[in-house]
């Protein structure tokens, strides 16, 4: 391993500094932590508006904006291979500098003032004060908050800087064009904190109470219908003829897998009550009039599910949902279809959302995002591969293959269309739910992952709820869901 210099400011450091580090040392890196005096702390407006937000929001866990008393400085013998500059002020080296900007901006302070005006930042490493290795368009989950927003931008900042310098020793670096230069000076995106979140970020902060006193956090609601034509991911439109699943109004249903057995037709959705705010998977069969029947559950865990896809495979018929909140990705196997699952394996540990499995090139592969351990879970694609459905699953060595918010997070199974494949992606840019697009996989192989840019999918046609975030087919059921504003 080379000899990396980390450097961080000198007073008030913020704890995503000192994660960084924390990651690059359990990597088993060789590393010095270097202390550059000129760095200036966060105003005190600055942190006091994130504190009180973080108590209204009820976040008791640091934050990765926390300024601390220090970074402990330390040294070694042996000269560096590597500078990671995690303050935008160094001057320059002799020694390759890898560095992080927000917008063109060195400091990691104007993400407060981004964030607090309703923007998304993009976050940029760049090599030796001139060309970009890589870019980071980091999703925001929760829009009303500035607090929260800054957490979600830190967290993958974090993620850009560790993946970078592996990448770096790896000898993997992909050099792009120039960095970007912020139109304004640094004193100037501080100074204008204070109008922009009196102006911007309370009013937004309000709006979204009145809203949630109102109305139901979220409250999605499943589409479907029956056709023999060409479908959604054919057409990158939404058309016309949906049918809404119905609901009591006191849960929801999302996340729609639909599966043929036997001449029958199945659909499998998330079922979340929001009395317990903890969602199971239910089934819901069709007669043969395409009529559903009433959905009912067929798995629970103590923890929440959600993206239950369902396939057949090896003789038996599987189901892969969603459990990151549970820490892991089990594998179940249907014992007596559709109403008994048993879980057959885990194929991956940690925060893994909506892995979804393709068979491609003699191997099997999973494209999920991947929470890092902090931010959101909508920004961050990891890929793995197993030569069985059991696994062993090995994390791809791009892994994180990318990290944004407009086609990272997998939003339904593979497809398979004139030739090509394409997978449903989530964009994130108006929100969670805001949309979905349609990436096509260009390459794929223990050495590369490669997406195209997706073609958003338009709502235009009779679906009454146009931010969707999940679209499937089997035969001729195809399924959608879509956000509804529901009152209390």
């Amino acid at each position: 391993m080379p000899s990396i210099d980390i450097i961080v400011p000198k007073s008030a450091p913020r704890r995503w500094q000192e994660i960084v580090v924390a990651c690059l040392q359990t990597d088993g890196h060789d590393i010095a932590v270097i202390h550059e005096s000129g760095s200036d702390a966060w105003p005190a407006t600055v942190n006091a508006a994130l504190s009180f937000e973080r108590k209204i929001f009820r976040r008791r866990d640091p934050a990765l904006a926390a300024p601390l008393l220090q970074i402990p400085a330390s040294g070694r013998n042996r000269s560096a291979a590597l500078r990671l500059d995690l303050t935008g002020n160094v001057a320059p080296s002799d020694v390759p500098t890898i560095a992080l900007n927000f917008d063109g901006f060195n400091s990691d302070l104007s993400v407060a003032t981004a964030v607090a005006a309703g923007t998304l930042p993009v976050i940029e490493a760049f090599l030796d004060g001139r060309t970009v290795i890589d870019r980071a368009w980091p999703m925001i989950d929760k829009r009303e908050s500035v607090a929260l927003g800054v957490e979600d931008v830190l967290a993958r900042a974090i993620t850009l800087a560790v993946s970078v310098v592996r990448a770096f020793v790896e000898n993997r670096l992909v050099l792009h064009e120039p960095i970007s230069v912020a139109s304004e000076g640094l004193t100037g995106e501080t100074a204008s904190f204070a109008s922009t979140y009196l102006t911007a970020a309370l009013p937004r902060l309000g709006q979204e109470a009145l809203r949630r006193a109102r109305f139901r956090h979220a409250h999605w609601r499943v589409g479907y219908r029956f056709t023999d034509g060409p479908g959604v991911a054919s057409a990158f439109e939404l058309g016309c003829g949906w049918s809404v699943l119905p609901d009591t109004g006191d849960r929801f249903y999302a996340d729609p897998f639909p599966f043929q057995w036997r001449g029958h037709s199945f659909l499998f959705v998330e079922d979340y009550p929001h009395a317990t705010g903890k969602a199971v998977i239910s089934v819901v069969p069709f007669d043969a009039a395409g009529v559903p029947g009433k959905p009912r559950c067929v798995l629970e865990e103590p923890y929440h599910l959600s993206y239950p896809q369902v396939f057949e495979r090896d003789g038996a018929i599987w189901m892969l949902p969603e459990a990151s909140s549970g820490g892991k990705l089990v594998l179940y196997r249907a014992t007596e279809f559709p109403d008994r699952w048993a879980p057959e394996a885990v194929l991956v540990e940690g925060e893994i959302s909506d892995a979804t499995l393709l068979d491609h090139g003699g191997q099997l592969w999973l494209f999920a995002t991947d929470r890092d351990g902090y931010g959101s879970t909508s920004d961050t694609l990891v890929v793995f591969r197993a030569s069985r459905l059991a696994g062993p699953w090995k994390p791809h060595v791009l892994n994180p293959v990318l990290i944004d918010r407009r086609m990272a997070r997998p939003g339904g199974a593979f497809v398979r269309e004139g030739g090509g494949i394409y997978l449903p992606v989530q964009d994130g840019t108006l929100g969670y739910g805001g949309g979905l697009g349609m990436s096509q996989l260009l390459e794929l192989d223990e050495k590369v992952v490669r997406l195209s840019p997706p073609r958003p999918i338009a709502a235009h046609g009779d679906w009454p709820y146009p931010k969707i975030h999940t679209l499937n087919r089997s035969g001729r059921l195809e399924v959608i869901d879509g956000i509804a504003a529901v009152r209390k």
